[in-house]
């Protein structure tokens, strides 16, 4: 058994099934008060806690000539990674392993990736499957199907979990408006004619989407239908003449209800690609030989490097979109209804506090704003 420990932290451990912390009735009820709602401003950074029961596997891929494998799992939550023992010659591997882990962010994706052994090489990838905490259902025995490693594609196999998340809501909640925790083993990305293809697509949709929008919106004040552009000169008229702050997050609430009232309660979570494996093969000539075809070399990784940004920035427009599209769709929950609470208390303290007084505020508690009186005293002292 071995513990692969990428980031020193408390709560990641491995035992067996029935050493499992959840399983004893007093530890089960100590840490049940710790996310209490009672404590929920006692250590903040301390979001929640993971139980993974990893099980078995059935039918996995045959990585030896003798058509068995040596399988082992890795699993991997934020920067905190932890490595079951290898099953040996066996295609239908049971650990009965219970790892867990500290939740520092409730919007983490739990990755469970499975290997094979190959002794002093590196080891053959067989399959992974990414969760998604919030999407897990507490105390329910789950067959997850491998998958590729862009997850895009399925894989041979499949893997058994037993899976409990207990988090404190508000820690959650308040967490959600800090930056991501930065992965410490991210691998460094290459270009990849693929992953480039599909951030290009992903990117179209969203501009088609909001072309069609502008479009229709400039067709309503173009009188090409009478009557869609008679509606939209009368609310137009009607928003204008008695338009409020409040009602901008008012008409977001609106459309979250909206949306609510018309999405199915099975709507599966869109899971974007925790890590992409992006590989690019290149040549292992000796490229010292000429200082011709190292000048060549390098302009060629210095547009390769372009490329890579170009890509990077695509990716990030896309996701930046696609989170938007989901919390408003209420793909997750949890988020849409932490947006509605903003938005209702936004609502509120636009509606009894005027927006002037708001920005007064704001102005004069601006970070390293200089004070009236420092000013004066610098300049005319």
């Amino acid at each position: 058994m071995m513990v692969i420990s990428v980031a020193p932290c408390l709560g990641v451990s491995i035992s067996d099934l029935c050493m499992c912390p959840l399983g004893d009735p007093n530890e089960r009820k100590q840490i049940f008060q710790r996310y209490s709602f009672r404590n929920s401003f006692q250590n903040m950074k301390d979001i929640g806690f993971l139980q993974v029961k990893l099980l078995k596997a059935v039918d996995l891929l045959a990585a030896d000539f003798s058509g068995k494998s040596d399988p082992f799992c890795i699993l991997e939550l934020g920067n905190s990674r932890l490595q079951s023992y290898t099953v040996y010659k066996n295609l239908n591997p049971e650990w009965n392993q219970v790892f867990t882990f500290p939740i520092k962010d409730i919007h983490d994706i739990l990755e469970v990736m499975v290997f094979d052994e190959d002794g002093d090489k590196s080891p053959d990838f067989l399959g992974k499957v990414a969760i998604p905490l919030l999407s897990i259902k507490n105390g329910q025995q789950s067959c997850y199907v491998l998958k590729n490693k862009d997850l895009e594609l399925p894989s041979k196999g499949m893997v058994h979990l037993e899976i409990e998340v207990l988090f404190n809501p508000i820690r959650a909640s308040i967490r959600t408006f800090s930056p991501r925790e930065r992965r410490n083993l991210e691998d460094n990305r290459k270009f990849s004619k693929k992953i480039l293809s599909r951030n290009v697509d992903r990117v179209k949709r969203i501009s088609m989407a909001i072309w069609n929008t502008i479009q229709f919106l400039r067709s309503c004040f173009h009188w090409e239908s009478p009557i869609r552009s008679l509606i939209a000169f009368v609310v137009f008229v009607t928003t204008v003449w008695h338009f409020e702050p409040y009602m901008v997050p008012l008409a977001l609430l609106m459309l979250f209800v909206y949306n609510i009232s018309h999405s199915s309660p099975d709507k599966a979570l869109i899971i974007q690609d925790p890590q992409d494996y992006i590989i690019v093969e290149e040549d292992d000539d000796d490229d010292d030989k000429e200082s011709e075809k190292k000048g060549l070399i390098e302009r060629i990784h210095m547009v390769q490097d372009i490329v890579i940004t170009v890509q990077t920035l695509l990716e990030e427009i896309a996701s930046f979109a696609e989170r938007i599209k989901n919390t408003f769709n209420w793909t997750v929950p949890f988020l849409s209804a932490l947006a509605c609470l903003v938005l209702t208390i936004a609502m509120i303290v636009l509606y009894y506090i005027p927006l002037r007084y708001i920005v007064l505020l704001w102005g004069k508690s601006v970070p390293h704003a200089i004070s009236f009186n420092r000013f004066y005293y610098m300049h005319f002292c």
